[in-house]
């Protein structure tokens, strides 16, 4: 297998993908010397079967607005690899949804989810429509629209989606009602529910939670305390304010967050008092960052990201390639010991390059952002089992999780001079389970 000769023939087969190439790629990278040395994976083709999702679903989705109005969005569901499980995978409702999108995401997910250890396959779903500005009835009746063209393709042991950006709590209610309506069971078949519906304690927290848990982890390898670290966190949805919150537990200093408008940089740091500011502006009433610049009397930044401040640690939580090679020299010339990703695939391969070829601790997102799916998972097992776990176990649960995703990525990824290459690491662990996975079943 050559790497440059596949993403060629993706290219060509699906072409105006970027992102999926991307995933691709680096994922590829890191695994041609370990698919090398097996040749019956060749024999039997596996590397193309693993690329190309097993199907994609597309469909319309029409709903009625406020006014009377007529609107249409398109839905979509990547169903990649369930050779290892069920399909597992969040739902994204924002503009920027189109299928090539939805592929890399749903790429990223197979290998995620092989090293949670728990028995997930890949997907990924979602819509180009946007919840902001949108109100709750508005956001139920597009749910419930969207419901009724993708219930007849998920379930409990076919394909269990979940949250993601744009899809929080509300999102998810509104469409598990409709899902029970039409398929006439209670199985829990979305994960993200609220607790009093099946929903597990500590999934809103865990994707931010088990990014500082992965970050601690490898802070250990240095012998280096997280406490009294200067951190810059991207984003201030549901992943950025739990790896605050969890941060500031620690007694580590978070002095940005951001939104798609711009950032603030509040160098006192962002304290328990500040943070449940920007949980109420962001969650009860869907305001934006730079009105908490504008209530503490901050730095705002608009348009701007927080890559540019100083820093110890860096953890990106908003989107796909918010962090670029010029931002990864401009936080290693400040002096960044370590970044681990909150979001999927925030940093460009340049930033990527960078962070590796100067042997910081840098965690991909398919490591470090695991800690949600992971609770997903745990919360797909309580339904089956029709228990509800305490908000201790389930963490105690997440924590043990992502210190055996962090030891997967030592074992594969450790380098003749004694660092740890984490993009290697997750990448070969991931890809190794799902491919003897696939081995094991023959050729379908």
């Amino acid at each position: 297998m050559k790497t440059e000769e596949v993403i060629d023939n993706l290219k060509q087969r699906f072409p105006g993908e970027p992102e999926y190439y991307q995933a691709v790629q680096e994922v590829l990278e890191s695994i041609e010397d370990t698919y090398n040395e097996h040749p019956e994976f060749e024999d039997c083709n596996l590397i193309e079967r693993l690329c190309i999702p097993d199907r994609i679903v597309s469909f319309r989705v029409t709903w009625t607005d406020d006014q009377g109005k007529v609107r249409t969005n398109m839905g979509y569901r990547v169903q990649h690899n369930n050779a290892i499980g069920p399909y597992k995978g969040g739902l994204r409702f924002h503009s920027s949804v189109k299928p090539g999108i939805l592929k890399f995401l749903a790429f990223e997910q197979t290998f995620k989810n092989s090293l949670t250890t728990l028995p997930m396959g890949g997907a990924k779903g979602g819509s180009d429509f946007s919840p902001r500005g949108k109100s709750n009835a508005e956001v139920m009746r597009f749910c419930q629209a969207f419901m009724t063209e993708l219930w007849r393709h998920i379930g409990p042991d076919t394909d269990v989606p979940a949250g993601d950006i744009g899809v929080g709590g509300r999102e998810v209610g509104y469409m598990y009602g409709m899902y029970k309506k039409l398929a006439r069971e209670n199985t829990g078949t979305l994960t993200g529910k609220g607790i009093d519906f099946g929903g597990s304690l500590i999934r809103p927290e865990a994707t931010g939670y088990g990014n500082v848990y992965f970050l601690q982890e490898m802070l250990k390898t240095r012998n280096i305390d997280i406490k009294g670290k200067v951190v810059a966190v991207s984003g201030s949805g549901n992943v950025a304010q739990y790896t605050a919150e969890k941060l500031l537990q620690l007694g580590a200093k978070v002095v940005t967050m951001s939104d798609s408008d711009g950032y603030i940089y509040d160098p006192d740091g962002i304290d328990r008092a500040k943070l449940d500011y920007i949980m109420e502006l962001k969650n009860l009433y869907r305001g934006r960052i730079r009105e908490y610049a504008e209530e503490y009397g901050v730095k705002y930044v608009p348009g701007g990201r927080p890559w540019s401040e100083k820093c110890d640690i860096a953890m990106p939580c908003a989107t796909q390639n918010e962090l670029d090679g010029e931002d990864a020299q401009t936080l290693l010339s400040n002096g960044c010991i370590a970044v681990s990703e909150g979001g999927n695939m925030p940093s460009t391969p340049e930033a990527v390059a960078a962070f590796l070829k100067a042997r910081i601790l840098y965690a991909p997102g398919k490591a470090s952002n695991a800690g949600g799916v992971s609770v997903s998972g745990l919360e797909m097992t309580q339904n089956a089992e029709k228990l509800c776990w305490t908000a201790e176990e389930v963490d105690a649960r997440l924590h043990q999780i992502m210190e055996n995703i962090h030891s997967q990525c030592v074992k594969f990824g450790r380098q003749p001079d004694g660092t740890v290459n984490y993009v290697r690491g997750a990448n070969v662990a991931g890809f190794m389970k799902v491919a003897r996975a696939m081995m094991a079943q023959g050729i379908l």
